[in-house]
């Protein structure tokens, strides 16, 4: 695909820990996983592309957000539960463009 940003493959086993009193808050996890979690392998599609945005990582700080990401939007721009989102094809040409130096950056009207 072109793409000058790491790929990786996700399966059915990946998920990202959103529980604040875990210590792999704002992490990936490997599923079973005992503390709270988002799957990311999913029926729908949205996370079929997804950018960790790197948002709260280094290091993370509990209840600051987590699993923020660039992903597919869902049919008519649904809502995310906080993550940018755009159309497959959108997604598709800004990350050809994309570097690993490349921002996201996201204004509040």
């Amino acid at each position: 695909m072109g793409l000058g940003l790491p790929v990786a493959e996700i399966g059915p086993e990946d998920g990202w820990c959103d529980d604040p009193t875990d210590a792999r808050y704002n992490r990936p996890v490997r599923l079973p996983y005992p503390g709270r979690h988002e799957r990311l392998w999913r029926d729908d599609g949205i996370y079929d592309v997804v950018v960790v945005l790197g948002h709260n990582d280094a290091p993370p700080r509990p209840g600051a957000g987590s699993a923020a990401s660039l992903h597919v939007a869902r049919p008519g721009y649904g809502p995310t539960e906080g993550c940018v989102a755009l159309a497959l094809d959108h997604l598709l040409i800004l990350l050809r463009e994309a570097g690993p130096e490349s921002r996201v950056c996201v204004e509040a009207d």
